[in-house]
């Protein structure tokens, strides 16, 4: 079997388990979890052969035309460099992952069924968004990947935060789609193509009219999907949908779409200075004000949402300077940690036996109950902070080595200030990132709030899925030294300096959180449970009933992150207004507009039918008045008016007579 031919087989194998899922979803429920499971397996093996058939440093291109469209052709085919091998790995691998978690984190769940087969068409979609070779083609895959998302947000649509969450995410990455549609049509009428190479090859010969324009276009579809600022807001909210989905969109799919497609088609952007500039000015504004809303959040999926921002950030820093083989290693690298992360978060969820007990001021004893998650979670952390040996230090160094030879001027085309900006802005976000990621770990496992009740040991697929996961976690920063070949043949290996100043700054940041922490830990008073009783007419089959009625944890004394941010505190907690600002600018002018056009429909437009509707009414009352259906009234009606006919002759008679 031809390579071209198993790479068509790997986003169609989860699309057909998809299908299958929905079809037998009610008919045969013993086949939900193998078509969940297997087809999405079977994908990630077959894009480990295209990734060895591949080699790192060949393209595989194949096209058939689609469609005739009478000017710029749509084709159907495949682009494979060393980034959509290793991408499609990833994708596959952290699917199965997560649809292997997710038969135990939702095992009873009533709507397994079609979450199961959403996951699936979700993978399909970034698969497809991963080989393809047109950009048409490529569109589809990211637009079925914002319904999927919409869907599966949405999944516990009986709560408030769920179906708001998933209209918001909607709406917010639609509002990107836009422009990011108009940059596709211009940039395939500068380069007479959709196809990927074809693009490439004008941009290389200089033939490309518009950069600038097309580029900017294409940042704020990239903004929306990659949830960069100032499209970001929707992650967090997000976090309503079950934690496996957290996991997939964070690590595997949707924001890593918009990163992975400016590293595709990174000398379109590049050719254009202003574009670089905005990309790296957007990067590192993100990278910072997401590590500080993250220092200040309460809920544990929140902290991981903005931290996915943050490090979100870091990639887009990359691309701003110039360096897709930076971007895309520590795509891969977060995508092995963050998914790690939520799902050691679902652990720890799962354990206390409701979704709702998410606050990390609410928990107390787990780990001891949960070692699994304990630990892997450790690890995770460990990751993201940046710590060597672990994977998040390799990477991450590899985006500040990037900037650093661009703000020296050591790489032409790109401007030494976007370097700047994202050197600067990448060490101030990794002594945030330290201090975030210790105050999770303390108040998740050291924390002083009340042990919720016991659930049971976590299920062995859960369990098993962490522990996978903590190996990539672990070791995968040490594969830059043999996978030269799939990032541009380009060494990412760290250099004294960075290492030096971001390891340092890491460590300051961990020690310094710890040192607060300490201090408030000996002050505070544990928060005193109540028992709550759930309501005697609650579904328990909707209702999710807490154990414990705890006090809020907006004025915990223990948080760390409330003294280390002072009055930043609660502006970084609300995610600095933006939802308010977005509120007052857009929000609020849409409802006004909207209730105008409802007077002008109601008052005016309906003030005219409703008149020609009454008139007619009114005609017909009259009418209907004179037919009593008395044959004498009509006798003397027509005598009178025999009578008045009579005397109006005689009248104009007379008249006649006279003139």
């Amino acid at each position: 079997m031809t390579t071209t031919t198993l790479a068509v087989l790997v986003p169609v194998l989860p699309f057909l388990g998809a299908v299958a899922g929905l079809a037998l979803g009610r008919t045969a429920p013993g086949f939900v979890r193998p078509l969940a499971v297997l087809p999405t397996l079977a994908a990630a093996v077959l894009a480990v052969l295209v990734a060895i058939r591949q080699g790192g440093n060949t393209v595989i291109e194949a096209a058939t035309e689609l469609t005739p469209t009478g000017s710029v052709p749509i084709t159907l085919g495949v682009h494979i460099d060393g980034f959509a091998a290793l991408v499609a790995v990833l994708v596959g691998v952290v699917a199965s992952c997560v649809q292997i978690y997710s038969t135990g984190y939702l095992r009873e769940d009533p709507r397994y069924p079609s979450y199961a087969a959403l996951v699936s068409l979700f993978t399909a979609a970034m698969l497809l968004v991963v080989y393809s070779g047109d950009l048409m083609v490529l569109l589809v895959g990211w637009e079925i990947m914002g319904i999927c998302s919409y869907f599966l947000v949405g999944h516990y649509w009986e709560t408030p935060e769920a179906r708001s969450a998933s209209l918001k995410a909607f709406l917010v990455t639609k509002l990107g789609d836009v422009p990011f549609l108009f940059g596709l049509f211009a940039l395939a009428a500068d380069a007479g193509t959709f196809r990927i190479d074809g693009i490439l090859s004008t941009v290389a010969s200089g033939g490309l009219d518009h950069p600038t324009t097309v580029a900017l276009l294409l940042l704020a579809g990239v903004a929306g999907k990659s949830a960069q600022f100032p499209l970001h807001t929707w992650l967090p909210d997000a976090m309503a949908g079950p934690t496996p989905v957290s996991a997939l969109i964070h690590a595997a799919t949707m924001v890593a779409a918009g990163v992975y497609f400016v590293a595709r088609l990174l000398p379109v952007f590049a050719a254009s200075a202003a574009a670089m500039t905005v990309l790296a000015v957007m990067a590192a504004v993100t990278m910072v004000g997401s590590a500080l809303a993250a220092l200040a959040q309460d809920d544990i999926k929140r902290v991981l949402a903005y931290s996915t921002i943050g490090q979100l950030g870091y990639m887009a820093g990359a691309l701003a300077v110039g360096d897709r083989g930076a971007a895309v290693f520590h795509l891969l690298s977060h995508a092995a940690f963050k998914a790690l992360l939520f799902l050691a978060a679902g652990a720890v969820i799962h354990a206390a036996g409701t979704n709702s007990l998410t606050a990390m001021s609410r928990m107390g004893g787990l780990a001891k109950r949960i070692p699994d998650a304990y630990w892997t979670m450790t690890v995770a952390l460990l990751a993201l902070a940046a710590i060597p040996p672990f994977a998040g230090f390799f990477s991450k160094e590899a985006v500040l080595v990037a900037a650093e030879h661009t703000a020296l001027g050591d790489r032409a085309g790109v401007p030494a200030g976007a370097g700047w900006t994202v050197l600067v802005a990448g060490l101030l976000t990794a002594l945030l990132t330290a201090a975030y990621a210790l105050r999770l770990w303390l108040r998740t496992f050291r924390g002083r709030g009340p042990e919720a009740p016991h659930h049971g040991h976590q299920p062995i697929a859960m369990t098993a899925v962490l522990w996978i996961l903590a190996i990539p976690s672990l070791g995968f920063g040490l594969s830059a030294l043999v996978l030269d070949d799939w990032f541009d043949g380009e060494q990412l290996l760290p250099t004294l300096t960075t290492a030096v100043l971001g390891t340092g700054l890491a460590v300051a940041g961990g020690a310094v959180t710890y040192a607060v922490w300490r201090t408030l830990a000996t002050r505070a008073v544990p928060p005193v449970a109540t028992p709550h009783v759930a309501h005697p007419d609650a579904d328990a089959g909707l209702v999710e009933a807490e154990a414990l009625r705890l006090p809020h944890p907006a004025e915990d004394p223990a948080d760390p992150g409330r003294a280390l941010l002072g009055p930043l505190h609660g502006p970084a907690a609300d995610g600095f207004h933006l939802d308010a600002l977005y509120r007052k600018a857009f929000v609020r002018p849409v409802l006004g507009a909207a209730s105008l056009v409802r007077f002008l429909d109601r008052e005016v437009v309906d003030a005219y039918v409703s008149g020609a509707a009454n008139t007619a009414k009114g005609l017909g009352w009259l009418v209907r008045r004179a037919q009593t259906g008395n044959a004498q009234t009509y006798l003397s009606a027509l005598l009178a008016g025999s009578v008045v006919l009579a005397i109006a002759a005689v009248a104009l008679a007379n008249a006649f007579a006279g003139a």
